[in-house]
């Protein structure tokens, strides 16, 4: 069994993340709607083809060192100061990069606008570097009650602001200051809260043996972010704006929903895991009771967003985005296997094996890159379904080592899956056949999304699926909290 203390500290830590998720990707979400209503697809579209270049200059600023803290077990203020000051480093290295090659990026697009915009985003590099460690701290403690507060006020602040900025005209740069703003107001908070500065001091010897373990975390990143950026630079490069915007909109609120699910258990589960990494019958016995819960929550989430995806869209962000609804609806089931694939690694780097995390990302890239090659051709929604071929492959291909080391691989995680895409399935059945009834699409919204969620409870209740109990662990810590 858990240590008790530790097991308290896993549901609170578990209860204040899903609240914290929750509230953030809801408002996220309205925001969403609201920015979606005012601006137009081509706004998305010149943000989407810079995303590569962010995602890779903060992959490069973290290199992996958060989670090498995360995973070493004593931890030292000489470690923490080490990692500060190699994120700062790195973080102007690639903000005076961005800055000079800013009118390189505008003329490989043919798009001169993309240059200002590139030198005012890679402000939010070095501002959000500054804050690293102290994230990272949180995390440690599972002190996700801050993080709670800090990240809703962040995004409540910098949406507000970028919505005004928005409904002012600015079009492409209210995205870009809901964007500073947000990176602004959250390092300011976690300096404040967390009360952390580092020591005068970079260790070489630390340095040393926290990259031992984040280079293989980086390398792994690496391939990831060039495996999940790819298919913006190319759309961006071979398709018209409006198209990339369509597709920037059709995978957001598919990952939207199957980030949250991931961030809620991998944030928690990380650092529980990586304090079990010498018992490993505990070990895997915490990892399966987890693969059931996210699988659960995800299948019956992704199929659900993909039935309501065409009243969701034409209703809440107009018709003007009617061609990103058969996107959102293929990259829903592009997305059904990823927060198990996502749980699967944590259990390797939790292990100290980031070198096999690396490994299993090094496989991906080429099949992805086949993929893309072939696909592109043949339109958005080809290169769409090839996301859906490369999931498949991802996770057969991340439940090897946990097969092999734990006898718990791909056979054994789908046996977790199948009553759950049998409840799914029943729901799937009533509410697509509501649909076709109900007259328009705001009815569509307000009955099938709490239906779906009835129907789905009620069959999980009727074929006795565990997880429901699950579900009341961790909620029942926050309204303890409310009630006092």
């Amino acid at each position: 069994m858990l240590d008790q203390n530790l097991k308290r500290k896993t549901i609170n830590g578990m209860a204040w993340n899903t609240l914290e998720r929750f509230s953030i990707y809801g408002i996220s979400l309205v925001f969403g709607i609201i920015f979606a209503r005012i601006l137009m697809p081509s706004d998305y579209g010149l943000i989407g083809m810079l995303a590569i270049f962010f995602a890779f200059s903060d992959l490069f600023v973290n290199s992996g060192f958060s989670s090498a803290l995360i995973q070493k077990k004593n931890r030292t203020e000489v470690d923490y100061s080490t990692v500060f000051y190699f994120n700062v480093f790195v973080a102007i290295f690639f903000y005076t990069t961005l800055y000079f090659s800013a009118p390189l990026i505008g003329k490989f697009y043919k798009i001169s606008q993309l240059s200002t915009l590139t030198r005012v985003l890679s402000l939010t590099i070095i501002i959000n570097s500054l804050s690293l460690v102290q994230q990272t701290r949180l995390k440690i403690n599972l002190d996700f009650k801050t993080q709670a507060f800090i990240s809703l006020t962040s995004v409540i602040i910098s949406g507000s602001i970028g919505i005004f900025t928005a409904y002012r005209g600015f079009g492409v740069w209210a995205l870009v200051v809901q964007s500073v703003t947000a990176s602004i107001v959250k390092a300011s908070l976690l300096f404040y809260f967390n009360r952390w500065m580092p020591l005068l001091i970079f260790s070489g010897p630390s340095f040393k043996q926290l990259f031992g373990f984040s280079s293989k975390v980086l390398g792994a990143g690496i391939l990831s972010t060039f495996f999940n950026n790819i298919y913006s630079l190319v759309i961006g490069k071979a398709f018209p704006a409006n198209d990339l915007g369509y597709y920037t909109r059709g995978k957001q609120y598919p990952e939207l929903i199957s980030d949250l699910i991931t961030t809620v258990f991998q944030n928690v589960t990380f650092p529980v895991l990586a304090s079990l990494q010498d018992n490993k019958e505990q070990m895997i016995s915490t990892f399966r009771r987890l693969i059931r819960v996210v699988v659960f929550f995800n299948i019956f989430s992704m199929t659900l967003a993909a039935i309501m995806s065409g009243p969701f869209i034409r209703f809440l962000l107009t018709e003007k985005w009617a061609p990103a609804i058969p996107l959102m609806q293929l990259m829903c089931f592009a997305r059904v296997l990823y927060p198990m694939s996502a749980l699967n690694l944590t259990l390797l780097n939790s292990m100290g094996r980031s070198d096999l995390f690396l490994k299993m990302d090094a496989i991906k890239v080429p099949i992805a890159l086949i993929l893309l090659v072939v696909t592109i051709p043949l339109g958005l929604k080809a290169i769409v379904i090839g996301h859906i071929i490369t999931s498949i492959v991802g996770f057969l291909l991340n439940t090897y080592y946990p097969g092999k080391f734990f006898g718990f691989g791909v056979i054994k995680q789908f046996k977790e899956m199948k009553l759950v895409v049998a409840a799914t399935l029943i729901m799937s059945i009533v509410v697509a056949g509501v649909m076709v009834i109900l007259p328009t699409d705001f009815l569509k919204l307000l009955i099938g999304l709490p239906l779906g969620l009835i129907i789905y409870l009620s069959a999980s209740y009727f074929l006795k699926i565990e997880e429901i109990n699950e579900v009341f662990k961790i909620i029942n810590p926050i309204f303890r909290r409310k009630q006092k």
